[in-house]
């Protein structure tokens, strides 16, 4: 089994020390969470299956891939993901570059988690429509995934369309994955069908499987996992076809490293080669 760690769930002044406690301990990725800008009206900011706004609008936010970048530097084996980027509301020029970037600094270590995301105000003040924001980043991923691939594209979409250009240079990887994330219909589909993997919102492994059987076989599953029982809980994951744990083993940030450290020996978590 993979173990991630969520860097979102620390205060960021952590997310330095955090993510080079996981590169030595031996946790195979790191995640960052991502949102462009915050409205200040709550009305547009209702999470979804709840009452109450899933933002607050003096949160702090970085732009994921260029702090990954420099995280790359801070580190030397750890995979360094997000989760998730909310890859239509840019140019996919500008998405493109930007992991691309990452995986080259980090020599191949970059994972491009996407989302069509839930939060309406960020879409709205970006100029860019929110109902077609899934259509949007199906054609999203499929241009990127040429941009990373192709010595020369031209494109001609039904909400992206541009000439013959050039792109280097390539990322490391041959592939540089994409993970879906989203547990609608849509969101399943895409990880099944356009996408490298599935990444699930928390879940326990009894709450996760109605989603698993929606998705079908044969998709790579990295899961949000933040109530671990024990140890032998772990291969009932990998049973169900999971690859990955995102784990979260502290309850406060100034606790994570040691925590960190304490649940790697726990859980037999060792330094590997990333791959």
């Amino acid at each position: 089994m993979k173990f991630g760690v969520p860097l979102g769930l620390v205060h960021p002044d952590a997310w330095k020390d955090v993510a080079v406690a996981a590169d030595e301990l031996g946790y195979e990725s790191v995640w960052l969470p991502e949102h462009l800008v915050f409205a200040t009206d709550l009305s547009l900011a209702v999470y979804p299956g709840t009452s109450d706004p899933g933002i607050k609008p003096r949160t702090p936010l970085f732009d994921a891939p260029a702090y990954l970048c420099w995280l790359a530097a801070l580190t030397t084996r750890v995979r360094l993901g997000t989760a998730v980027q909310l890859l239509a509301l840019r140019h996919p020029f500008v998405s493109a570059r930007a992991f691309a970037t990452l995986d080259v600094v980090s020599s191949g270590r970059a994972i491009c988690g996407v989302g069509a995301g839930w939060y309406r105000g960020e879409w709205d003040a970006a100029g860019v429509p929110f109902a077609t924001r899934g259509a949007r980043l199906d054609e999203a991923i499929l241009v990127v995934r040429r941009l990373w691939s192709e010595p020369l594209v031209a494109h001609s979409g039904r909400f992206y369309a541009f000439p013959e250009v050039a792109f280097e240079p390539k990322p490391v990887q041959r592939r540089l994955p994409v993970l879906a994330g989203g547990e609608s219909a849509a969101a399943l589909r895409r990880a099944a069908t356009l996408c490298d993997g599935w990444i699930s919102m928390p879940h326990t492994i009894e709450s996760i499987k109605p989603q698993l059987a929606r998705l079908g076989a044969g998709v790579p599953v990295t899961a949000h996992a933040y109530e671990l029982a024990s140890p032998g809980e772990v291969p009932e994951w990998a049973g169900i076809g999971v690859e990955r744990l995102i784990v979260r083993p502290w309850t406060r940030s100034r606790d994570a490293v040691a925590r960190l450290a304490a649940f790697a020996g726990e859980y037999g978590v060792t330094s590997t080669p990333s791959t």
